[in-house]
């Protein structure tokens, strides 16, 4: 990941987006996007990289990648990845106080904007490979949650439950295990550069030393 933004950092977020080794090249019009697929190849043989011309695709109006479809009307979510989330319907349980559920107007605003946010496209920043990065991390007995930010932007988010062992861990150690998940998983971006780990338990301060 870490070769293919170096490869392409002059076009990112111009004409090009990457992702490990997928290749999303977009353009206005043809003319445009003839240039920039020459100049892309271009750069991918001076760099002794090679495509599978089986797994390649060119010339496409709409194309998925990533969970999304892109298009000349922009970014929208796949709509077969949140059909799950389309298909709720309106909770009908009781309460824990055994009291039944009443559905009123604020809960059904609630519930279709929960839907509308959970089914809508995330707009990422891309990195800068110049500029340091800020890891805002969290744990709870469920699982283990970190954001990669840089100026301001969200550039990516993970999250993952815990293993059986995990489970029986202090809380420093389940907030430390978290921010080392992040370093490992986004060390491609961090490497060289100055980075800021947020996390909200006391006890970590004294992990710079």
């Amino acid at each position: 990941m870490d070769l293919m933004n170096r490869v392409s950092r002059e076009f990112l977020d111009k004409f090009v987006i990457v992702f490990i080794d997928d290749i999303l090249i977009y353009s206005s019009g043809e003319e445009d996007h003839e240039r920039h697929l020459w100049v892309v190849l271009e750069v991918l043989r001076w760099h002794r990289l090679y495509a599978k011309f089986t797994k390649c695709e060119y010339w496409l109006a709409k194309v998925q990648f990533l969970g999304h479809v892109v298009s000349g009307d922009g970014i929208c979510v796949n709509p077969q990845k949140v059909k799950a989330v389309n298909n709720w319907e309106r909770p009908t349980s009781v309460t824990e106080e055994g009291y039944p559920f009443i559905w009123d107007e604020d809960r059904e605003r609630c519930f279709r904007e929960l839907k509308v946010k959970l089914t809508s496209a995330p707009v990422l920043a891309l990195p800068s490979g110049s500029e340091g990065y800020m890891i805002y991390s969290d744990a709870s007995h469920q699982g283990l949650g970190c954001v990669l930010m840089q100026n301001g932007r969200v550039i990516a988010y993970a999250s993952r439950q815990l293993r059986n062992h995990e489970r029986n861990y202090p809380t420093h150690d389940l907030e430390l295990t978290t921010i080392v998940f992040a370093l490992k998983l986004w060390r491609h971006y961090l490497y060289g550069l100055r980075c800021q780990i947020f996390t909200d338990h006391k006890s970590l301060k004294y992990l710079p030393t």
